[in-house]
């Protein structure tokens, strides 16, 4: 029996999971804790990645595996040296220091765009709108705030790839991670050397920045075993849950995105979505919203409750709230970008009860994700398939119906437990054979689930009260 291990390396922790590579079989998961971060400054040490890695390893038993692949948090930026030491600590997603740089960014593009539009000509170059999140946004960041880090910044990477290189020694990417920097091309595959020299033209980016492999490509070994080329975490989850095109999936954790499968590539000059590819060779636009369990969580300290306790209280609620509306912009938002924006409780009365202010911050939550797939839908992308709920939200029976309810559509709620990994294992197990991605996936029988019909409420007045309530967060 040939084992592969997948590792999910989130802003949270690292997961490994081993199984085993004919049938799918889990035989082995380990999970070890990153140091807690938040917006608006979000960093931390890769050391301590790989200090997790190794602590999660030896907790699934993985010893012995055929291949492994890393899975890793999107859009990261981790500075390396000529030497390949890391410079300083590496700048996540949710880092919000770098928004006007963003605002830079599109400006400078418009210089460059024929119509003054940098946004649209952005959006044809790499796919997608840089917004904080992107790593681009944060290379303008450092090369504005740190010259001393910018005169020894040798080579440019993203988490996954810095694992890859822990393991293997080699400097290498995939497309669906690298489409998520904000200087890589879905449609043309490639590297955009004028975006880059936006942000400085006096550098040898082709130097500094890593190959991008193939679906398949080998990025080196680690030991006897075989390293695939990692992908994002979005992308491990689309291979995790047997994503086909037209397939949704809504995923809530700490942040909450909306992504569908696409045989060709989106670019949105709204910035609404980003049009990423995927880790086989497709696309995989997305919509990201920052704020999503972390919201419910901090309600439900808020009201002093347990989490099964603010799930009962928020189903006992009426839908709707009885009127009470909540905008989940906690600490700035991605999607719409509001990166300096606060949360906003519309429709408070001297009535309020516990149970409405429960079920507003799981409504306005799913309120901003159905705006994702609204979104999604509006480039011309199908996403007429099945609706798959994922992430920490999709064992909460709140998030689950008011989901289902909201969208007015079935949502299925996937068995695997561990997304990323299970799509990492996949990757493992496809490098080692070179079969089919998806073969794999749905030969293991990942993308099952449990199905939620859904109730008939007033999604419309509901959806429609959020929608007044965020222009009134706006003003």
């Amino acid at each position: 029996m040939s084992l592969v291990a997948g590792v999910d390396s989130s802003t949270q922790s690292t997961t490994v999971e081993v199984r085993d590579a004919d049938t799918g079989e889990v035989v082995g998961r380990g999970r070890a804790p990153h140091p807690p971060t938040a917006p608006p400054v979000s960093e931390q040490d890769p050391a301590h990645w790989w200090a997790a890695l190794e602590a999660a390893w030896t907790k699934a038993g993985s010893g012995d595996v055929a291949a492994v692949s890393v899975a890793g948090q999107q859009h990261g930026l981790v500075a390396l040296d000529g030497g390949g030491r890391v410079i300083r600590p590496a700048k996540l997603w949710n880092d919000t220091e770098s928004a006007p740089d963003a605002r830079w960014l599109i400006a400078r593009a418009a210089d460059m765009s024929e119509d003054d539009d940098g946004m649209s000509w952005l959006a044809h170059r790499t796919g997608s709108v840089p917004v904080a999140s992107f790593t681009s946004t944060k290379l303008s960041w450092l090369h504005r705030s740190e010259p001393e880090s910018w005169a020894r910044l040798a080579h440019v990477v993203l988490p996954h790839d810095w694992l890859t290189f822990r393991l293997t020694g080699e400097l290498v990417t995939d497309r669906g991670d690298a489409s998520g920097t904000g200087y890589w091309s879905p449609s043309d595959g490639g590297y955009c050397w004028d975006v880059l020299a936006i942000i400085d033209e006096h550098r040898d980016w082709p130097a500094a920045l890593p190959r991008v492999l193939g679906p398949l490509e080998p990025a080196g070994t680690w030991g006897t075993a075989t390293v695939g080329p990692g992908t994002g975490d979005n992308m491990a989850a689309a291979l995790g849950l047997a994503v086909r095109p037209g397939d949704v999936v809504v995923s809530v954790g700490t942040s909450g995105t909306a992504s569908t499968a696409s045989d060709c590539p989106v670019a949105d000059p709204s910035g609404a979505v980003a049009g990423f590819a995927d880790a086989a060779g497709r696309f995989l636009p997305l919509v990201c919203i920052l704020n999503a369990a972390r919201v419910t969580d901090a309600v439900a300290s808020l009201l002093g409750l347990g989490v099964e306790t603010f799930d009962a209280m928020a189903l006992a609620s009426q839908p709707g709230a009885d009127g009470l509306t909540l905008v989940p912009w906690f600490d700035g938002e991605r999607t719409p970008n509001r990166p300096d924006a606060s949360g906003l409780l519309r429709g408070l009365r001297t009535d309020v009860t516990a149970e409405q202010v429960a079920r507003a911050a799981v409504e306005g939550v799913v309120c901003g994700l159905l705006d994702g797939l609204d979104a999604l839908a509006a480039t011309g992308v199908n996403t007429d398939g099945r609706l798959l709920l994922v992430g920490g939200g999709a064992r909460s029976p709140a998030y689950r119906r008011v989901l289902a309810d909201l969208s007015g559509r079935v949502v299925t709620v996937p068995t695997v437990v561990e997304a990323v990994a299970a799509g990492a294992a996949v990757q493992a197990a496809a490098v080692l054979d070179g079969t089919d991605l998806t073969e794999i996936a749905e030969a293991w029988g990942l993308g099952r689930g449990d199905d939620i019909e859904p109730a008939e409420v007033d999604r419309s007045a509901i959806r429609q009260a959020y929608s007044t309530a965020c222009l009134a967060a706006d003003g």
